[in-house]
């Protein structure tokens, strides 16, 4: 999972970052189902994902 530059999320509108948005919190969700399984092999990619999350979150604060 690679980090989400804050550049990129800038010239996106406000509906477009909440899909972005809604597609890093299942892909958060389905990584934590797998962790509970065991079956995950990347454990940063949680954390990775997660602070994509809040830099999506902060922008969309801005923006309103």
């Amino acid at each position: 999972m690679a980090k989400i530059k804050i550049k990129d999320l800038k010239n996106k509108g406000g509906a477009e970052l909440t899909g972005l948005l809604l597609e890093e919190r299942e892909k958060l969700l389905a990584l934590k189902m797998r962790a509970r399984e065991s079956k995950t092999k990347n454990v940063k990619e949680s954390k990775e994902i997660r602070k994509n999350i809040a830099r999506m979150l902060t922008l969309i604060w801005h923006k309103n």
